[in-house]
Formats: C-alpha cells, structure tokens, sequence
C-alpha cells in the first residue's frame, strides 16, 4: 500500500521470483531498486512536479516552502520537484518536515515559525489523514485567511472526498489531481461496484471510489491478462536456498517456476482501463494528465481551473486548448479563476512581511567623505543614530510606495566606537551570511556582488569618470591656430599640396611654359602653385586635360578642408573657453602623472588593469583632500587628475565647477543600487518603485535636496574631448584625390611611352638600355611642339612681318628699345639648335628649308647683338 511497505515486499519478490505489483506506492525512489520483478501502477510522484511548477510559474512566484511528512514517501518527491521550482526560477528557502505522528501542538508549532516568514506559497505534500490535522490547525492560527498560497499534490488531490470532514478548512486550496475521463465503462463501473459495496457494507452511505481504487481495479484486470496469457493452471514452486535469505524466518521462502513468465507478460500488457491508457515503460506506469482543482464550496471534489499534459508538458484551460504556458512565459492566463484563501479573487503576491515578525536588518555603510550619500550621525540627546543622505532618502521614498508595509531598521556596519567595520564588499558579504537581510546606501552594482546578492534597479548614473582642472585655451595658449586639427591631418595635408604640385608639373611640364625654365623655377612654380590653391590664388594655367581633372578634384578637397578648418578655429576662439588639462585617461599613464582615487574604492582594481604604476596612485577620502591635491598638480605632489564614480563626482564639480570638469565615462559600471538576498521578493518590487520616482520626478527633487550647486555655476554637461578635426573625417576626401591623381599619371605615361615607343625599341641593338632611357627623360624635358598650346603660338608667330623680326634700334643710339625685344630671339635660336640636329641626323624635309634659313638669320642677328652689347 505504502511505500515503505514496497520497499520490503520488493526485496521478497526479487528473491522468491514473484512480481511485485503496487497501485498506491508513488515514491520515485523506488526506481532505484532496479527490482525485474516490482511493477509501479501508480502515477509515479517526479511525474507531477512539472504540473506545481507551472502553477508557480504561471503567477510568478519566487519563493516557495515545501509542507511535506518525514518519511520515504514525502522525501522521494523533493529533488524533483525542487529541480522543477528552479527551471521557472523558483527557488526553496526552508524546508518544512512533519513526523508522520505529529500531534497537533507540534503542528501548530511548525506552523507558527512558517508565520514568521516572508514567503506565503506552501506546498503540501503528505497522506490526507496527516493533512487534515495540518489544514485544520493553519484555518485555526489563521493561515488560510487572504495572502496565503495552498498547493497539494495529487496524494492529497486524488483522496480529497476521503478529506470531506475538514473541507471547511481547506477553502482556497488548488490541489494537482489525477485526471480520470468520464467514459461510459467508467460510469457502468461505479454503478456495479456501488451496488456490490452497499450490499456488502449497508451502513456505509454515498462512498465512491478515487483514482487509487481504479488504479487498482486496472492492475488486478492486468494481472489476470498476464496470467491468462502464460496459460497454466497452476504454479509450482521449489524450495530456496535458506543461505539465500538473511533472516531464519524466511528460510522456508520457496522460488517461483514461473515468475518470471508473468512479469514478461506483464510488461507487454496494455489495455483502455478505468483510469485511462495502461501501458508500461520499464515496468513503471506511463504520464496520465493532471487536473489542477480550486477547492471551493462543500462539494469536495472542487472545481477544475486546467490542466496539465504530458504531450506538451505546460498547462491549457480546456483540454486540446492552445492557450498554454509554457517554462519561459510569464504570469500568463492558462488557468481559469480561481477562489483563494479568504475568499480573495486577486493573486497573492506569495510573500509578506510578518505583522508579528522582526524588522528587517538593513545594513548601511559608514564612510569618512561624501557623506551626502549616506551620513550616520550619533544622537547623543535620544542615545540613538540618525542615518540621512540621498540613498537613504531614496530607498524612504521607494518603500512608502510600496503597496504594504516593510518596517526595517537602519543599522550601521560600524565598530562600537563608530568607526567603519569593513569594505563595501565585506558588507555585502554579511547579506549573504545572513547578518543583514539587505544593504541601502552607495553600494555600487558590481559583478563578484552579484555572486552573493541581488541588486534592486540602479537609482544613479553609471560609470567611472575622471575630474581634471580647466584652464583658458584662448588667453593662455599662442598655438592655438594649429588646434583645429591634429597632427595627423596636418602633415596629411602637407604631403597632398606636394603630391598634387608634382602631379601637375608632370601633367604640365612639356606643354604649358608656365611650369618650364630652370630647375629650381619649375620647383618653386609647382610648389606655389598647389600652395596657392588653398586659398585659390593661383595664376598658373592648367591646360590639360588630366591637370584640369585632377585640380577639380583638389580644389573639392581643399574646400572641404579649409572650410572646416575655419570653423573649428573660430569655435576655438569664441565658443569654448576653457578646456581640460587632461583629455585621456592614457594620457596620465604615458605622462607618469599622479592620479587620485577614493581610499577603499573599487577604482583602485581598474586602475591597475590599464597599468598604472602603483607608486602613481594616490587614495583621499574627502573632497577638500581632493581639491588641495588636484590645485597643487602631480608635479608639486599632488595628482592630475581624481578617478571615481560618476555621483561622488558630480558632487565635486557641484562644489568647485570653476576649477574642474569630468572627463568620460572612462570606465562602465551600473551605478549605486540596494542590495537584498538571492532571489528575494524585494527586488522587483524596490525596483519597481525607483522607476515610479524616476517617472513623478520626486528623484530629482531628491538630487537637488543633497547636491547642491554653486550659484556661481553654469549648467554643462561637463563632458570634454579633443576638439581637433582628425584625419578620419577626411580620409575619403584624400583617398578620393589620391586615386585621381595616380590614375591620371598613369595614363599620362602610357600615352608616352606609346607615343615614343620607338626610341625605346631602337632598332640599333648597340643603344644600351640606360641610353634609351636617358632619351626619353630628355624627350620628356623638352617642349611637345605638336600640342595645340605651341601650335597656336607658331601660328601667330608665322603671321609677322619681315620687319618685326629686325632688332628695333633708337635713332640717337645703337642700344635696343627693351630687353623683352630679345625673346623672340631666344626661341628661335633653340628652334635652330634642334633643326641643325635634324639635319645632321639627315631627316630634314623640303618643307622645313625656309624654317631653318630664317632661324640662321635671327641667330646671326641675335649674335651681333650680343657683341655690340658686350662692346658697350
């Protein structure tokens, strides 16, 4: 019947070679037997655990306390189900374990340390003779009034008809139950058994039987099936090996001939019982569904508020319903309404703080500096300590709109004579000790706290910021014209105005006489002239086609660059004054600058993490060490800069805004939050309050009450960085000009080399490479006569008459008009120095005779000249 009685009965059928058969033994522990010869036809109990969890799942409780009896049978469900609690994230702070011959005063006694508790969902597992003394004494202490949660499972469920004698107690209880179908074998069933039973026991009235009693029905129809099917009339037996057995009285325990037939019979057996579908599964019965039942009323089966299948393994409303929960959802409607205790129709919240129970133990920190956060003061008239600040006021505010009362108190994690007591993480620690069952002040969210607490929402700003001294940028600094970029786009910039010259002198230089002449002319003009663009001065023409590409491109660039350039500037010199001395946090550790941080922060660790030498850092713990420090720098011993959370600073530039500004987040944190226990209620609702602060604006009221701005201050955001313009916000731009510009030489040396392809494939194989080489450079030095530009200067030239080309000499003397007389000259005489070559090479043409006769004539000329000036 029991399963304790299982437990031994199995031990005999293994031995003797007879199946075990049990309709009421649900421990899941006796699986572990690994007994060939015991058969569980009842609904294993780990096989409910899921349906309780999505009952807790579905209203979103978080603390449950099991109610269960102290023997095999309450024990062997609890790893399940506590493994079942934790997958809905659900978790067990106590366990309550009653004898099996509990009296009511020990009862009561259990009952009223349950009261002094916070949780109120209970789930009782235990046989209904048992739980009817306990229901009874909760209804009489006043445990099933309005807040309380009461969860059975089905060895209570299934037997509530045999409970009826305390259903009054049990009003509001939801019970899992075994779910049996009305089917017509079912109703022809109780209608003989019923009449069988009242001719057998006329005294006894109105008796029905529950799901253990077809269970049972269903194993003795199976038993039969398995005898029938291994077909003899009778069984022998031979005697055992006495030595076999460990008791003397047992000695006479005869062996089975045919055991082991029947329980492979009874392994393939499977049929349509009264209960549902039998069929078995390692000789262990198969998932049945579960009804979830609200007790209500004095009919004593309750009323169905769902169910839960084994084919989807969640809860549903109807059977074959879609509406479902499933382990991820939550405080979804998959269960209809249900009546809880005191008559309450809303849900309860599953957790209470006990009316008759101590206060909360909130820890709060003692600290030297800041203590606009969180001040503890001795009240020497009242002998009692006052704990103010702006944490305290805010987790005031967020309790007083909560929808119940939390009386705490504020104890100070402080030695007797007032001094702290440890770190913020040593106090953080005592929660989880269970020294203190929260902590309120400026504990900052971290991530090895997380370990041990939960933290409510963060009711400050996030981050770790560095507070640096301003100076005057515009008074105080003769450089300033070269801060509008970085050195970077500077010498960018630089290498692209030489770059481009060289381009266009290339483009340029066998067409355009503005960029021929001598060496260091065509330098300087190539120079000047990219130059020049800056500013679009320049007077040079451009008259190719690619230089006059390459310039739309360039003049884009710096358009671009200049403009941007200008606005910067004047951003610099009328829009920010002042500036920070430091804008990296890098900057300090390359530099070797002392930097501050709050003695016994956690600012310390971080700062280690990015290398700071240990002899660098420098720990204060009030503002006025910090102002004194950061006024004398890091060169006369004090620091450059002051590293910490964003509050702690914020309250610093409050008090001295002319003199610092905050740098950053240099470092992400998720600012100062309450800490409770693992898994405690009060986080969601805490959390829950600061966002209603958040959204009324009492949380700025509460700011403007602690922080304090100087009247002198103007509002900033306090945030700086580097102003100057750097070369990503223009490496398109160059990348664009840079493409252009080399496929533009490209292209300019490819039509080239076509053009001259013969002097490099000079028939002469005596002509070394070198040599042709050197051709072609000297090709590429002289003029391109051929280009429109020198086709329309010869044009004109030809078009002047006999005497334009006769030195103009003044009546009253021999001397020229103007030496500019003499360039027509000059050309000309290297027209012949090139023609006389042509014809040494034997390649003139007739139609070049006259050219040459006329260039011999200027030269002569050119020469007396020469001899007459050098004569004066």
């Amino acid at each position: 019947m029991t399963s304790m009685q299982a437990t031994f009965v199995i031990n005999l059928g293994e031995k003797a070679h007879v199946p075990i058969v049990s309709f009421s033994a649900t421990s899941p522990s006796l699986t572990s037997l690994q007994s060939s010869y015991f058969f569980q036809f009842a609904q294993n109990d780990s096989t409910q655990v899921k349906a309780i969890s999505g009952i807790i799942q579905n209203f979103g409780w978080r603390r449950v306390v099991p109610i269960y009896v102290d023997n095999m049978y309450g024990e062997g469900i609890m790893p399940f189900l506590i493994d079942a609690l934790l997958e809905v994230d659900a978790h067990v702070p106590y366990r309550s374990v009653i004898s099996q011959s509990a009296t009511d005063d020990q009862i009561e006694i259990e009952l009223y340390k349950l009261m002094t508790m916070q949780t109120r969902v209970f789930i009782v597992h235990m046989m209904p003779k048992l739980a009817s003394q306990l229901f009874a004494k909760a209804k009489e202490i006043g445990m099933m009034n309005k807040g309380f949660v009461w969860i059975t499972t089905n060895g209570i469920g299934d037997r509530l008809k045999a409970m009826e004698s305390v259903m009054n107690s049990m009003q509001g209880v939801v019970s899992v139950e075994t779910d049996v179908s009305d089917t017509l074998k079912l109703r022809e069933f109780k209608t003989r058994w019923k009449r069988q039973f009242q001719q057998e026991n006329p005294e006894i009235i109105d008796v029905e039987l529950d799901a253990f009693g077809y269970r049972a029905y269903d194993a003795a129809f199976a038993i039969a099936m398995a005898v029938e099917k291994v077909g003899n009339a009778s069984f022998g037996s031979q005697k055992g090996n006495a030595s076999s057995f460990n008791s003397a009285d047992l000695g006479s325990l005869k062996v089975s001939q045919y055991g082991s037939n029947i329980s492979n019979a009874l392994s393939l057996t499977s049929f349509r019982g009264l209960a549902g579908n039998f069929s078995l599964v390692d000789r262990q019965l198969q998932l049945s569904t579960f009804k979830i039942v609200n007790v209500n009323g004095n009919g004593g089966r309750g009323r169905a508020v769902g169910y839960w299948t084994p084919e989807n393994g969640r809860l549903v409303k109807q059977l074959n319903s879609t509406n479902s929960c499933n382990v991820s959802a939550f405080n979804c409607d998959a269960l209809g309404p249900i009546i809880w205790p005191g008559e309450s129709l809303s849900i309860p919240k599953g957790w209470e703080i006990p009316e008759n129970g101590t206060k909360l133990r909130i820890g709060v920190p003692v600290r030297e500096g800041f203590t606009e956060f969180v001040k503890v003061t001795p009240n020497l008239r009242t002998n009692t300590i006052d704990v103010t600040g702006f944490s305290i006021d805010v987790f005031k505010a967020a309790v007083d709109l909560l929808p119940y009362a939390l009386p705490c108190d504020l104890i100070p994690y402080a030695y007797p004579n007032g001094s702290s007591a440890g770190t913020y993480n040593d106090l953080i620690h005592e929660v989880y000790l269970g020294n203190f069952d929260g902590v309120v002040g400026d504990a900052t969210i971290r991530a090895n706290r997380t370990l041990y607490v939960d933290f409510a929402m963060p009711y400050t700003e996030s981050g770790v910021v560095m507070v640096v001294p301003i100076i005057d940028s515009r008074t105080k600094n003769a450089w300033v014209f070269l801060h509008p970029l970085t050195w970077d786009l500077w010498m960018t910039t630089l290498g692209f105005f030489i770059f481009i010259g060289f381009v266009i002198w290339v483009l340029e230089h066998r067409i355009n006489e503005d960029f021929r002449g001598p060496p260091s002319h065509q330098v300087g003009t190539s120079f000047w002239f990219s130059f020049s663009t800056m500013v679009f001065s320049h007077r040079e023409r451009v008259v190719s086609n690619l230089g006059r590409f390459v310039m739309i491109i360039w003049v884009f660039v710096v358009l671009i660059v200049t403009q941007s350039y200008t606005a910067n500037l004047a951003s610099l010199l009328t829009v920010q004054q002042l500036r920070p001395t430091v804008n990296d946090i890098n900057d300090l550790r390359r530099n070797g600058d002392n930097v501050g941080y709050m003695r016994g922060a956690f600012v310390y660790d971080l700062l280690k993490e990015v290398k700071f030498d240990d002899a660098k850092l420098k720990a204060y713990g009030s503002m006025e060490e910090i102002d004194d420090a950061l006024s004398k720098g890091s060169a006369n011993g004090g620091i450059a800069a002051i590293v910490h959370e964003t509050p702690y600073m914020k309250l610093l530039i409050a008090k001295y805004c002319s003199k610092y500004t905050m740098i950053g987040p240099i470092f992400k944190t998720d600012g100062f939050g309450f800490a409770f226990p693992k898994n405690s209620p009060l986080v969601s609702d805490i959390t829950q309050a600061i966002l209603n602060l958040t959204d009324d604006g009492l949380m700025t009221k509460i700011e403007d009450k602690w922080i304090k701005k100087d009247s002198n201050c103007k509002d900033s955001n306090g945030n700086f960085s580097s102003s100057a313009l750097g070369l990503e916000s223009f490496w398109g731009l160059f990348l664009i000009a840079g493409i252009t510009s080399i496929f533009a030489l490209i292209i300019f040396v490819t039509s080239f080399l076509y053009e001259h392809k013969h002097v490099l494939m000079h028939p002469d194989s005596g002509t070394s490479k070198s040599k042709r080489i050197r051709t072609m450079f000297e090709i590429f030095n002289e003029k391109k006569l051929s280009s429109h530009t020198f086709r329309s200067n010869q044009h004109s030239d030809s078009g002047v008459s006999a005497q334009d080309h006769e030195v103009k000499v003044s009546p009253n003397n021999n001397w020229p008009e103007s030496p500019q007389s003499y360039t027509n000259h000059t050309d000309a005489t290297s027209t012949f120095s090139r023609e006389q070559e042509t014809l040494s090479h034997g390649q003139a043409s007739p139609e070049t005779i006259p050219t040459i006769e006329l260039a011999i004539t200027i030269q002569e000329t050119h020469e007396t000249l020469e001899t007459t000036l050098s004569r004066a």
